[in-house]
């Protein structure tokens, strides 16, 4: 009768360990920043003062500028915009982890978020 509860009570232990380890993986992977999806690029190299300025300027800029840097970033010029490519393609694109934008406003179509990225995959040319 000993036998059979430590039999029975280090299988439930067992269980009770397992389930909880993959609880634990489970959320640390729901934690995780969604990979920014890539696009086909090839033939496209979009630069920043001819495709990817005028979109930022009219969709970005009245809330992240140097006067106006809301969360933290100041998309009004070349040199910000290249360090924070990766926050900007995350958040156009609406991926998990990212603060989606533009803020209270539609998504931006697929055109644009892809001029965003392409942009982005290139190094962020000038």
């Amino acid at each position: 009768m000993v036998f059979t509860f430590v039999i029975r009570k280090t299988s439930t232990m067992k269980i009770f360990g397992i389930s909880i380890f993959l609880f634990a993986l489970i959320g640390l992977a729901a934690c995780q920043k969604t990979a920014v999806s890539t696009s086909d690029c090839t033939g496209t190299t979009p630069t920043y003062l001819t495709n990817v300025k005028s979109i930022l300027d009219s969709k970005c800029v009245s809330c992240h500028s140097t006067g106006n840097q809301s969360g933290g970033i100041d998309l009004s010029n070349y040199s910000s915009c290249k360090n924070a490519k990766d926050k900007i393609v995350g958040s156009v694109q609406h991926a998990s982890g990212f603060s989606a934008m533009p803020q209270g406003g539609a998504k931006l179509d697929d055109a644009t978020i892809k001029t965003i990225n392409c942009w982005s995959q290139n190094g962020a040319p000038e």
